[in-house]
C-alpha cells in the first residue's frame, strides 16, 4: 500500500487554515495581464517545435492475469527509441500479488507511483537505469473486486525533462482536502517543492476539480487558467497542459492521477476524452488537446464510436485498457484521424465507476 503523506493542520485551528487557503487562492489569481500575454505568445512558438521533441512518457506496458489468475504476465507494450533491451526483459517476467510495481498496484487497489527504483520493490532496476528510465506509475483497472489489468507508465531522464505525474489522495474520514501522495517532476524542482506543500479542497485546483467532477478533465493553457492555482510556478518551467483521472476505491477514498505536460517534453502529443451518450449507445467526444493545434471538438462534432469499435470502443466493451501501435488498422474515427495527423501509437484507459464506464481517456505518443 502506498502511504498517504498527511500534513499537520497549521496552529490556529480550522478557521485560520481556511483563511490561509483563501489568501493563497486570491494571490494566485491577482496576476498581471501583460505577463500572461507574453506567456501565451511563448506557448505558440513552442507548439511548433513539439513534434520533434521526446514525450515525457517513454514506455507504456499492460500486465494481465495469466490463466491461473494468481500472477500477472506481460500483455503488450509501447516502447520509445532505444528501449528494445528493456522490452525483452519485460516480456519474460511474471508478477505475483503485491510483487513488483504491477503487483503492488494490484494489492493496493489504487494507482501507485514509484519515483526511485533503487532499494525498492521494483524488479527491473538495473535494466531501467540502463534504459534511462527514472519513474514508474502503475494504474490497476478493476471490474468490481476482480483485476482486469495493470497499466504501467515509465518516464525518462534527459536533461531538459520537464513535466509531472502526480498522485493525490483524500480520505474523507480524516480530511476535507486532497494531498499529494507522491509525484515525479523531471527537472521542475521548484514546482515540485510547492506542489508537495499544497492541498486542495474539493472543486479547487486541478486535483480538486477532478475530485468534484468524478470524470477525467483537461485544462489547457495553464498560464491563462484561473482554475489552476499553481499557474505561476507552472509557467516558469513551461508546464502548460493538465490532464487528470479520478479513481475511487470506496465511498470514503478518492485518488486522482494528474499529468502535467510541458511543450518541450509533452506527456503525449494528443489527449482525448470520450464518454457514453445519453442512451449509452455510443461514445461521443467530450474534450481534448492536440499539440498540432487541431480543433478536435470541430473534428468530432458529428462523430461517434460504437461499443467494440477499435481500441476506444473495445475498452468500453471489455473494461480493459488497450495499446495500439497500428492506428491505420484500428477502424475508429479517432484512430484514423490521429493516423492522418502523423501519430502512430495510442494508449486507452477506461475510467469505470459503479460497475459502469464513465469515460475513456485516450492519448497518442
Amino acid at each position: 500500500m502506498v502511504p498517504f503523506v498527511s500534513r499537520e493542520t497549521p496552529s490556529g485551528g480550522p478557521s485560520r487554515c481556511a483563511s490561509h487557503r483563501t489568501k493563497f487562492a486570491l494571490s494566485c489569481l491577482n496576476f498581471e495581464r501583460p505577463f500572461r500575454s507574453q506567456m501565451a505568445d511563448a506557448w505558440c512558438g513552442l507548439r511548433r517545435r513539439t513534434r520533434s521533441m521526446k514525450t515525457f512518457i517513454r514506455v507504456v506496458e499492460l500486465w494481465v492475469p495469466d490463466r491461473t489468475r494468481i500472477r500477472l504476465e506481460f500483455g503488450g507494450g509501447l516502447y520509445g527509441e532505444g528501449l528494445t533491451a528493456f522490452k525483452a526483459v519485460s516480456e519474460d517476467l511474471h508478477f505475483g500479488y503485491d510483487e513488483g510495481l504491477p503487483g503492488k498496484a494490484w494489492a493496493s487497489g489504487h494507482p501507485v507511483i514509484l519515483t526511485r527504483f533503487a532499494d525498492s520493490y521494483f524488479k527491473r532496476t538495473d535494466q531501467a537505469i540502463a534504459a534511462g528510465l527514472t519513474c514508474g506509475v502503475a494504474v490497476p483497472v478493476f471490474s468490481g473486486e476482480f483485476l482486469q489489468a495493470v497499466m504501467v507508465l515509465f518516464c525518462g531522464d534527459d536533461e531538459a525533462h520537464v513535466g509531472a505525474i502526480e498522485l493525490w489522495h483524500n480520505d474523507a474520514e480524516t480530511s476535507h482536502e486532497m494531498g499529494l501522495v507522491d509525484g515525479y517532476y523531471g527537472t521542475a524542482d521548484m514546482f515540485e517543492f510547492n506542489s508537495r506543500h499544497t492541498r486542495f479542497p474539493r472543486g479547487f485546483g486541478l486535483p480538486g476539480r477532478i475530485w468534484k467532477a468524478g470524470l477525467p478533465l483537461i485544462i489547457k493553457d495553464l498560464h491563462d487558467a484561473r482554475s489552476f492555482l499553481r499557474w505561476e510556478d507552472a509557467a516558469k518551467v513551461g508546464i502548460n497542459l493538465g490532464v487528470g483521472v479520478p479513481y475511487r476505491t470506496g465511498t470514503d477514498q478518492t485518488w486522482v492521477l494528474t499529468f502535467l505536460s510541458a511543450q518541450a517534453t509533452p506527456i503525449a502529443r494528443r489527449f482525448e476524452i470520450w464518454v457514453p451518450d445519453e442512451a449509452r449507445s455510443a461514445l461521443v467526444f467530450r474534450a481534448g488537446d492536440c499539440s498540432a493545434q487541431t480543433d478536435l471538438a470541430a473534428l468530432y462534432a458529428t462523430k461517434s464510436i460504437a461499443k467494440g469499435e477499435g481500441s476506444i470502443g473495445g475498452a468500453w466493451a471489455t473494461g480493459m485498457p488497450a495499446l495500439n501501435d497500428d492506428l491505420a488498422r484500428d477502424g475508429s474515427v479517432a484512430a484514423l484521424q490521429a493516423s492522418a495527423s502523423g501519430l502512430s501509437q495510442m494508449v486507452v484507459l477506461p475510467v469505470i465507476g459503479n460497475a459502469r464506464l464513465d469515460a475513456v481517456l485516450a492519448w497518442y505518443l
